[in-house]
């Protein structure tokens, strides 16, 4: 399947679950990807996450059904997956300006189209890249629970924990316990394959060297052999990583003979300069050739 018709049949989920309960991982499969990067993926394309998207669709489509049926607003809540009239009324209030009611007696109400994906002339930028085939290794690293993503980056509480293993000794231990000769650098290593309900496991580490650690909380985690797609990232953090990322989600993959693997995403900082205009960094991303279509 290619990636214009996966993207499609996932809005085509999505809109026929509208007044259900949508299933994101049951989406991102029409898509043929994991739910992590399908909904980075969707917002790096949109501007706004999928979460935002199914309550502007279901908030224009109230609206058009309390204007056009004169339905109660209750039944219509309920329909729409809002839990009381309350609940309801202030969201439709923040979306549409008025409320439910001013809406049924004919005032002004906002649309808000479906999405549909269509094939344009686009690209003709260039884009470095390599593939690395790695062998399986050990990384030693502090792990942290974190929010899924709702917008371009995954998620906010990703940079306030560098900033707490920068202070409390972590990136010092990592410094004596880990090797750089293959990466270079301290990883942040996103477990996006560990996607639950709650978020998913990012960590802070480096490759192992063996070296043992007294230091509580350092986890040595064994990550098997991949494929990656290796980007160099340039400028200052996190602008310019989210300026990669979307030329990935945009540019490479949906024009490249390869899809996301296993939800294992390295990223490798070789200094805390990160600020620095001229900073470069790489993005790692397990990789799997497309199947043939």
């Amino acid at each position: 399947m290619d990636w214009i018709t996966g993207i499609q049949r996932a809005l085509d989920y999505v809109e026929a679950h509208l007044t259900e309960k949508v299933d994101y991982e049951a989406a991102a499969r029409e898509a043929c990807s994991s739910t992590f990067h399908f909904q980075r993926m969707f917002s790096m394309l949109c501007g706004f996450s999928l979460g935002d998207y199914i309550r502007m669709r279901r908030l224009a489509l109230s609206a058009e059904e309390l204007t056009r049926t004169g339905g109660k607003v209750v039944d219509i809540a309920l329909k729409y997956g809002y839990d009381t009239p309350e609940s309801f009324s202030r969201a439709f209030l923040r979306f549409h300006g008025i409320s439910p009611t001013d809406a049924r007696r004919g005032g002004t109400v906002k649309s808000f189209s479906r999405l549909s994906v269509k094939l344009i002339l686009s690209g003709g930028s260039t884009m470095d890249y390599r593939i690395e085939k790695k062998g399986p290794f050990q990384i030693i690293c502090r792990k942290k629970q974190v929010a899924k993503p709702q917008g371009e980056t995954a998620a906010e509480d990703i940079a306030p924990f560098w900033a707490q293993c920068r202070t409390d000794g972590t990136i010092q231990e990592l410094c004596r316990c880990g090797r750089f000769d293959s990466f270079g650098g301290i990883l942040g290593v996103c477990f996006s394959n560990e996607m639950a309900e709650s978020g998913f496991p990012y960590g802070i580490g480096a490759e192992y060297s063996g070296v043992p650690s007294g230091a509580e909380g350092l986890d040595i985690v064994d990550i098997p052999a991949h494929t990656y797609a290796v980007f160099p990232c340039r400028g200052r953090m996190p602008d310019a990583f989210i300026e990669t990322y979307r030329k990935i989600c945009t540019e490479f993959f949906p024009q490249s003979n390869y899809a996301y693997g296993s939800g294992i995403e390295l990223e490798v900082y070789p200094s805390a300069e990160v600020q620095d205009p001229n900073y470069t960094c790489e993005l790692w991303i397990a990789v799997n050739e497309k199947e043939p279509r």
